[in-house]
């Protein structure tokens, strides 16, 4: 009987800490793909940018989705100035992921910043 209770504070133990990770990790894997967008702004590599604020506010948006993450428009800051060509973005996004561990829930907040300068292109 001893181990059975032994397994049992194990296995809360184990589930507990699975359920925080679990949110971690998709925070990790959010903010990784943010980097990406950011870097595809940043690279000019051939992709379609988007051509305004709201609308790399949606792609925001739309990765968030893919993760389970719930966002509000308010909860994204697409900032930009400058000519077309050498644009400065400034993307801020702020939001939290619910924990739920049967007895106790409670939220994790995040943060992800990040100010991208796009150099002109080279004359040819």
């Amino acid at each position: 009987m001893k181990y059975a209770y032994w397994i049992a504070i194990f296995l809360v133990v184990f589930v507990a800490s699975w359920k925080m990770l679990e949110s971690e990790i998709t925070n990790i894997i959010f903010q990784d793909e943010l980097q990406d967008t950011a870097a595809e702004l940043d690279s000019r590599i051939g992709l379609a940018t988007p051509k305004s604020d709201n609308e790399l506010c949606n792609v925001i948006i739309r990765k968030a989705v893919k993760h389970d993450i719930e966002l509000d428009p308010q909860q994204v800051m697409v900032r930009s100035s400058g000519p077309p060509e050498h644009r400065t973005i400034y993307i801020a996004v702020h939001y939290s992921i619910p924990v739920n561990l049967l007895v106790y829930s409670y939220r994790l907040h995040f943060h992800y910043e990040r100010k991208i300068q796009q150099k002109p292109l080279p004359n040819r």
